[in-house]
């Protein structure tokens, strides 16, 4: 008897910050979990549509975002309305419909989900042309809007709060064609926890006050090891938790430094256990990426950000403040005395944790396949177009 071939829903995102890839893995899981009978399929879309220049570019985006933040930061902003810059940007960017169109005929998907601005262009490109009539739904994973995120043949926006939905209206989509769900985390952020099996299996004191620094899967906050150095320089013992994610250098400088500190450290890498250390932390200083914050939010730790690159992750800290979950600091002094704050004012973080339940992020990706499941058709079709572009 001839096995009934899965329907499938591709997941397109790219490695350009953990946030997208996080983000598709958490769709992924909730697929598998809520409908076995569909075969979620990610793709890194950098890699499939640009596989000789995606190291190369993903390069020189880390290392500008790092080295000129402000740059970034001023094209971030010149381009965040649809205008003619923000169009020719689209317009160089919006390559690679040859190889997306390979791509969905080897799937031979129902609908596509775009974690990655750069997967949404390309596919409402392809979509423009004629070529497929797939659904499209993109998720954007910060807590701001931007044109790079908007194309004319998207179907459906997911979105993480009514700011961001109320923002794209304003960019020109049709209410109609926006859910605002909540940012899709993966299913380890909503589980229960047992904090004191948690500190005994890493060897941590419960009785401490846990502070959790992460940096982003590239391990970038503030300056690093100034960073670390300014709150080692706290006069009462804490138990400080580093991330510094792929960040080996920085791992390996601040197991150096720190090996006479008077504060209990557990520094690690790239982890697969954030979820655990966020369960048992007090406070988590951290760069303000869309997803690691959400992450917190759903775990009811309190946020103090640090330093955010220009661009969303400025956007992501004011969303983020003005909810009352985080407070931000903008110099290593500020850092200290806001640290400082929290750690002898606790009715401060209690309150900032009641403040993380106005959100409801535990469902966030359950509810966003809903959507996607609502988009999606049985019979999609490439038109014989296709292999002028192959």
């Amino acid at each position: 008897m001839k096995t009934a071939t899965k329907e499938k829903v591709l997941i397109l995102t790219g490695n350009y910050g953990d946030g997208h890839i996080q983000v598709a893995q958490a769709l992924h899981d909730a697929i598998e979990m809520r409908y076995p009978s569909l075969e979620p399929v990610v793709f890194d879309f950098m890699e499939w549509v640009h596989p000789y220049s995606n190291q190369f570019s993903r390069f020189i985006y880390l290392q500008g975002v790092k080295k000129f933040p402000q740059v970034y930061g001023f094209i971030y902003q010149k381009t965040r309305k649809v205008n003619k810059l923000s169009n020719v940007m689209k317009s160089i960017l919006s390559t690679g419909v040859g190889r997306m169109l390979k791509l969905i005929e080897e799937v031979q998907p129902t609908v596509v989900v775009s974690t990655f601005p750069l997967a949404a262009a390309v596919m409402s490109k392809v979509k423009s042309l004629g070529l497929t009539d797939i659904p499209t739904v993109t998720t954007i994973t910060d807590h701001t809007d931007h044109s790079c995120w908007i194309y004319p043949f998207t179907d459906q926006y997911i979105v993480g709060s009514k700011i961001v939905r109320d923002s794209l209206i304003e960019l020109g989509v049709e209410e109609n064609r926006i859910a605002h769900t909540g940012i899709p985390i993966r299913q380890q952020f909503s589980q229960a926890f047992q904090r004191e099996e948690i500190f005994a299996k890493y060897g941590l004191d419960p009785h401490m006050s846990t502070i959790l620094v992460m940096g982003g899967g590239c391990g970038m906050i503030g300056d690093g090891n100034s960073t670390i150095e300014e709150i080692d320089a706290l006069s009462k013992p804490i138990q400080l938790i580093i991330v510094c994610g792929h960040n080996e250098k920085l791992r390996m400088q601040l197991q150096e430094k720190l090996k006479d500190s008077k504060h209990r450290i557990h520094l690690t890498g790239y982890i697969q256990y954030v979820h655990e250390l966020m369960a048992i932390s007090d406070l988590m200083i951290t760069k303000p990426g869309g997803v690691t914050t959400f992450e917190a939010i759903a775990m009811e730790l309190p946020m103090l950000l640090y330093k955010p690159i220009p661009g969303q992750e400025q956007d992501n800290a004011k969303f983020l403040v003005r909810s009352g979950v985080a407070v931000q600091a903008k110099t290593n002094q500020e850092l200290m005395d806001r640290l400082s704050t929290l750690l002898g004012k606790k009715e401060i973080l209690q309150e900032m944790r009641e403040n993380t339940k106005q959100f409801h992020p535990k469902e966030s990706a359950f509810a966003s396949i809903e959507v996607i499941m609502n988009n999606k058709k049985a019979d999609n079709r490439l038109v014989d177009l296709m292999y002028t572009f192959g």
